[in-house]
């Protein structure tokens, strides 16, 4: 199992706009091959920048070659998208974990 964690900080201008992008954005990954979950956050620690609100978006993905087939068929256009509705007043970083162990705790 992969996890792909975005972290977004965005600026408070624009944060309302964004989280009305921001599900239906997730909808659309998850419609792709390999992608199995995802859960939005809001980032509380590290805190965010003053005048900006953070978020987290953690997707569970199948496996590494789901991973690098989103990077290489679908993230550049997604990328963009954000880019050209929100420029510089959202920025992401993002983190890929790949898991050790499976869990055996219930779901919640």
């Amino acid at each position: 199992m992969i996890v792909y964690e975005v972290n977004v900080d965005v600026g408070d201008s624009v944060y309302d706009a964004y989280r009305a992008w921001l599900s239906p954005h997730v909808a659309e990954i998850l419609a792709l091959p390999g992608f199995v979950s995802a859960e939005i956050f809001e980032r509380r620690d590290p805190p965010p920048p003053p005048g900006k609100r953070a978020l987290t978006v953690c997707y569970r993905l199948l496996d590494e070659s789901a991973m690098q087939r989103y990077l290489a068929e679908y993230a550049p256009r997604l990328r963009e998208d954000a880019m050209r509705r929100f420029g510089d007043l959202a920025s992401a970083s993002r983190r890929v974990l790949e898991s050790l162990e499976a869990s055996n705790a219930p779901n919640v």
